[in-house]
């Protein structure tokens, strides 16, 4: 039990969110993220929303949303498309967001939000990032690496299936889970690199 009581605490990260400049979307076909957004952004925590996304990279196309079809029925080509007609939806106005639709995975969702605030000339010294819940920590590795200086809460959204709470009982959690362990370790030198990289 110990061991489920480690990882989960790992893995899956979340905090208060706290009045920002800013809140990162990373890409997905899920609305609850850009609902939880869109939250936010009404109760007064960020006056500026970034979705990223283009498509998975192993899909080649946007995925229809995995939820609320009959309310999200848009023929959406891109994430971050399909996130601003949820934003919107909800309440946000179109003139806060700013929308970045080429990254593939979660790695170029940071890194291109990151270049699009900068060509926007556009300074953010602390964010909000949203994101699923088993996928809190890799969002935030990411997000924290292209902005070191930036103070980042997570605000993680459960998942409908899998959760914080459950992801040991089932099969598809488990792989869920190991799947995301994997993909940190694998990632990790990567990163390092990069850092070293840049200090060099």
């Amino acid at each position: 039990m110990d061991f489920i009581s480690d990882v989960t605490e790992f893995l899956f990260i979340s905090s208060p969110p706290r009045p920002s400049d800013a809140i990162f979307l990373p890409g997905g076909s899920d609305p609850g993220l850009p609902e939880r957004a869109a939250e936010l952004y009404l109760q007064g925590f960020a006056p500026l929303l970034l979705p990223s996304g283009r498509y998975g990279k192993l899909n080649g196309r946007f995925k229809t949303p995995k939820r609320k079809r009959e309310i999200y029925s848009g023929d959406y080509e891109t994430e971050a498309e399909f996130y601003r007609d949820v934003l919107i939806k909800n309440g946000v106005p179109d003139s806060a967001i700013l929308c970045e639709d080429k990254a593939e995975y979660t790695y170029q969702n940071a890194q291109f939000t990151k270049q699009l605030l900068r060509e926007s000339g556009i300074t953010v010294r602390r964010a909000i990032l949203v994101c699923k819940s088993y996928h809190s920590r890799r969002a935030y590795t990411y997000y924290k690496n292209a902005f070191p200086d930036v103070e980042i809460s997570v605000s993680s959204v459960e998942g409908t299936e899998v959760r914080s709470d459950n992801w040991f009982e089932t099969e598809a959690g488990r792989e869920l889970v190991a799947g995301e362990l994997r993909r940190i370790s694998d990632q990790l030198e990567y990163l390092a690199v990069e850092k070293e990289t840049e200090t060099v």
